[in-house]
């Protein structure tokens, strides 16, 4: 994590927590972003994924207060505010922020965990909007508050990131898989993280440190992304019905094809994108532990040529560029769109010695859609949530 980008974070929670209550905080707790390297749409297909947290987070500072009252305020938002009671059935809000708070809170009551009320600040710099899964940092460090405030060492990690999906999935209203959550609750500093989604197994997969991890925001924010995610996620549903399988990760190239008769021609291209997507992410993980680069750059133009043909889930910004980035790195690293698409950003492996050169090319060829350059996030490989 980088030392100053925490601090500053760290002081800013802290301060808006004192000036508004009075006091310190009992407790801080910090829970990373993530950027996932290949592997997309495939978590709620029970498949593979590999990303990796990243050194952008968010801070929650907490503090008991008598009653059942929750009391928050959001420093990125103007230091807005919310109160509810934790008796009191979950009531949705109509700024996002306050539902995952509240679903947070209502999914740890539907764990049988015994709440009281709470003092709660709220910072992060995990940029909102990117694909970067600042909601899925906010419900873990919310998830890990409200527990070690009250009933410390309850859930574990894995339990932690299924309480935050739950959150998402009964209370915010996005039918998101586990990834986002696993990796942030659970990420080792200095690799990524192979998740199998059904299993909910994990394994660390070292990323050299001649590697950089270079995030790119393509200046599209992400839009429709509730809507297309849930109606990808039924066409994968009702292909696994077609096909007689569980969820797609059970389906083979071969069965793909040869009982493909009758399934309409989306849902067999979404087919398709799933289950070579998982075939990918399992190579992707061996090519980067034997340091194998040109490997893992044609794994993730694969990637990004089906995500944008098959799955439908590209931008022309998008893929703009990632065809400039790809023009540079050749077969030195690999580029592809990250998160669950629709804008946000792309994913580069890169050589240090080469990112900076990057960015210069990119800058020189490509610009947002309001004229400007993209943003630039060259991420460390980071822990999962912790107290601090």
């Amino acid at each position: 994590m980088t030392t100053a980008r925490r601090g500053l974070l760290r002081d800013k929670v802290t301060q808006a927590y004192v000036d508004i209550y009075g006091t310190e905080p009992v407790m801080l707790v910090a829970a990373p972003g993530r950027v996932n390297l290949i592997g997309e749409h495939t978590d709620y297909n029970d498949g593979f994924v590999l990303p990796c947290a990243i050194d952008y987070e968010t801070i929650v500072a907490i503090g008991p207060r008598t009653g059942s009252q929750v009391d928050v305020v959001a420093c990125d938002f103007d230091n807005e505010r919310d109160s509810f009671d934790l008796d009191t059935p979950f009531a949705k809000q109509a700024a996002e922020w306050k539902n995952h708070v509240r679903g947070i809170a209502a999914s740890l009551a539907d764990k049988g965990l015994t709440l009281a009320g709470a003092n709660i600040a709220i910072a992060g710099n995990v940029p909102q909007g990117a694909g970067l899964s600042s909601s899925a940092s906010l419900g873990v460090a919310l998830a890990k508050a409200f527990t070690e405030l009250h009933q410390p060492g309850a859930l574990d990690e894995t339990e932690l990131a299924l309480t935050a999906q739950h959150s998402e999935n009964n209370y915010v209203g996005c039918a998101c898989g586990i990834m986002d959550q696993l990796v942030s609750a659970r990420a080792l500093a200095g690799s990524a993280l192979q998740i199998d989604c059904r299993s909910l197994e994990t394994k660390p997969i070292t990323i050299s440190e001649h590697l950089a991890v270079v995030v790119i925001h393509s200046g599209v924010q992400r839009g429709l992304v509730d809507s297309a995610y849930n109606e990808r996620r039924l066409q994968c549903e009702q292909s696994a019905a077609h096909y007689g399988v569980a969820a797609l990760r059970d389906l083979s190239i071969e069965q793909l094809e040869a009982q493909r008769a009758g399934l309409d021609s989306v849902s067999y291209r979404r087919a398709r994108h799933v289950v070579t997507e998982n075939a990918r992410t399992l190579s992707a993980a061996e090519a980067l532990i034997a340091g194998d680069l040109t490997t893992l750059s044609t794994l993730m133009a694969q990637s990004h040529v089906s995500m944008r043909d098959d799955f439908e889930i590209t931008v022309p910004a998008i893929d703009r560029l990632v065809e400039i980035g790809a023009e540079f790195l050749g077969t030195t690293g690999g580029i592809r769109m990250t998160g669950g698409g629709f804008g946000g950003c792309v994913v580069a492996i890169v050589p240090k010695t080469k990112a900076d050169a990057l960015e210069a090319w990119v800058n020189q060829h490509y610009q947002t859609p309001d004229q400007g350059n993209a943003l630039f996030f060259l991420c460390e490989p980071s822990g999962g949530v912790a107290v601090l």
